[in-house]
């Protein structure tokens, strides 16, 4: 008996000692200094391509621009996007540019806490500094709004950010948004949006039970979205099997209707109305182009 009380309180000291050393573990690292002039309308426009506004304006409530976004209601709590204005208590109006290359790049905030992977960050990291001198000049022209969004409703212990590192070593992995040789530079492109600003693969990618995507299983849809949403596969051949073509699912991406002539709903409809209606044709079709490996 006292063996076995020596070896619970061993346990419980190793398990102690490990969870300080994990909370004490730096996350990310200090990037160079971004000394690039930044461009505002292309900035605007991967702001639009990543998604930045569409989740972070709560668009069905009427919410001002980036000032916060409607909650996702996840397994694990619901977790309300931030007001990213330029408000310097309640926005990122007190931010470098070189705190927001790591927030956007690496998900981590600039007091040194990783951010919940409700952050779509996994798919910016490939951003150049150009892009990141473009968005931040872009950002540094969004009215401050000086009200927070709501804190995270998530129970211990998802609400430990600590517990973000073990995540993020276990699942955090850079986007495939590289140039691959022999396709076309309109597939190349597709590949550049698709993969890595426009994050497709964050909806339609079923996940685990930790909340990390099931990588044997990308495109393949997702049936428990935030909110109770779903969304199809979007695998070239289940995307052909029900009719659509370059054409129209690039017609879709500018307007939200499907070629049955119905429109997209819940958290598609928003990707729609606050990202893609405002691509470029040529975006809109390189990504179609991609999606269904048309090249």
């Amino acid at each position: 008996m006292l063996a076995l009380l020596r070896l619970a309180v061993l346990a419980a000291v190793a398990g102690g000692v490990f969870v300080i050393g994990l909370m004490l573990w730096p996350a990310g690292r200090d990037p160079a200094p971004i000394e690039l002039t930044g461009d505002v309308n292309r900035g605007a426009y991967l702001a639009r391509a990543s998604g930045c506004i569409a989740c972070h304006t709560d668009i069905s409530g009427g919410g001002a621009p980036l000032a916060g976004g409607a909650p996702l209601d996840t397994p694990f709590g619901a977790y309300y996007p931030p007001n990213l204005t330029t408000d310097p208590k309640h926005g990122i109006g007190d931010w470098r540019v070189e705190d927001f290359a790591k927030a956007v790049r690496q998900g981590v905030s600039p007091d040194g806490e990783p951010y919940f992977p409700t952050f779509t960050y996994p798919f910016y990291s490939n951003f150049s500094d150009q892009d990141i001198a473009d968005l931040w000049a872009a950002f540094q022209t969004v009215p401050a709004v000086g009200e927070p969004a709501p804190a995270h409703e998530v129970a211990f212990p998802f609400n430990q950010r600590w517990g973000m590192k073990l995540w993020r070593a276990a699942f955090l992995k850079p986007p495939e948004t590289e140039p691959v040789d022999g396709r076309s530079a309109t597939w190349n492109r597709g590949r550049e949006l698709v993969e890595g600003a426009s994050h497709c693969a964050a909806c339609h990618t079923p996940r685990n039970l930790a909340g990390g995507r099931m990588s044997g299983a990308a495109f393949a849809g997702n049936e428990d979205l935030p909110g109770g949403d779903k969304a199809p596969s979007i695998l070239p051949d289940d995307l052909k099997a029900r009719g659509w073509t370059v054409d129209n699912l690039a017609f879709a991406l500018r307007t939200g209707v499907m070629p049955d002539g119905d429109a997209f709903g819940g958290s598609m409809g928003e990707v729609v109305q606050g990202g893609t209606a405002f691509l470029s044709d040529a975006d809109l079709t390189a990504m179609a182009t991609y999606v269904l490996d048309a090249e």
